[in-house]
C-alpha cells in the first residue's frame, strides 16, 4: 500500500475501525500465543530438553528450518482458522527452544528472579513503544530497511557464533537483538495503525518474535551481567 493511499485512508472512519480491529485481534492472539510459548517452555524444562546441544551449527540450521517452514504455513494459511493453529503451534515450539536458555538460567542461584526481570522488563518495553506506536502521528515505516538489515546482521553473526563460542560476540548479539527488536516492536504497531498491514494473523507473527528475541536477549544479558552461580 502506497503512503498517499494510506493517508488518504486514515481520514475515514472506516479505515480507523478496520485497523482498530485488527490491532485489537493482534493483541488478543499475541495474549494467546503466551499460553502454548508457557506451556512449551515448561515442557522442556521438565523433560530437560537439549536441542543437538552437541551441535551448534547444525542445531541452529536446523532451528532456522523448523521456524521458517512454521512462518511460511502460517503466511499461507493466513486468512484461515490454519493459521491460528500453525501460529500456536509455532509458539508451543518457540517455547521449547526457549527452555534451553531457561535450564541455563535456573541454574543460577538467583536465576528465577533473573527470568521474572527480563519478563518485567519485556512488558515494560512493550507497552511503552506500543503506546507510543499506536498514538504518535509520526510515521515510522522508514524504519524497515535499517530494521531488516540490522536483522539479518544479527542473524548472520549468530551463524558465526555457533561456529567460534565467542562471549564477547554472544554479548554484542544479545545486546543487538534487545535495541534491534525493541524497535520492530515501534515499527510493527506503528504500520498496522498506519493501515500497513491488515491481516492480525500476519501481525502476531511479527510482534510476537520480537518479543520473544528481546526476553531471550535480556535474559541472556542479565546473566552475564548479575548471574549468581550457585
Amino acid at each position: 500500500m502506497q503512503p498517499f493511499q494510506i493517508a488518504q485512508q486514515t481520514a475515514t472512519p472506516e479505515f480507523a475501525l478496520r485497523q482498530n480491529r485488527v490491532l485489537r485481534n493482534t493483541y488478543a492472539l499475541l495474549a494467546l500465543s503466551m499460553a502454548p510459548t508457557l506451556l512449551g517452555a515448561l515442557v522442556g524444562i521438565q523433560l530437560n530438553f537439549s536441542f543437538m546441544a552437541g551441535s551448534p551449527v547444525l542445531a541452529f540450521v536446523l532451528f532456522l528450518g523448523v521456524a521458517w517452514g512454521f512462518m511460511w504455513g502460517i503466511e499461507k494459511t493466513k486468512n484461515s482458522g490454519m493459521g491460528v493453529v500453525l501460529l500456536l503451534a509455532f509458539t508451543f515450539f518457540m517455547g521449547l527452544m526457549l527452555s534451553r536458555i531457561l535450564q541455563v538460567a535456573l541454574g543460577f542461584s538467583n536465576g528465577a528472579s533473573i527470568i521474572a526481570m527480563a519478563a518485567g522488563g519485556t512488558g515494560a518495553i512493550f507497552f511503552v513503544l506500543a503506546g507510543i506506536a499506536s498514538t504518535t502521528k509520526r510515521n515510522f515505516s522508514g524504519l524497515g530497511k535499517f530494521l531488516f538489515a540490522g536483522a539479518i546482521l544479527i542473524l548472520l553473526a549468530a551463524l558465526a557464533n555457533a561456529f567460534f563460542q565467542i562471549p564477547a560476540l554472544a554479548l554484542t548479539i544479545s545486546a543487538l537483538v534487545v535495541a534491534i527488536f525493541s524497535a520492530f516492536i515501534l515499527y510493527d504497531i506503528n504500520r498496522i495503525v498506519r493501515g500497513g498491514e491488515d491481516n492480525y494473523i500476519t501481525a502476531t507473527l511479527g510482534v510476537y518474535l520480537s518479543v520473544y528475541n528481546v526476553f531471550v536477549g535480556l535474559v541472556h544479558l542479565l546473566l552475564v551481567f548479575t548471574g549468581q552461580r550457585e
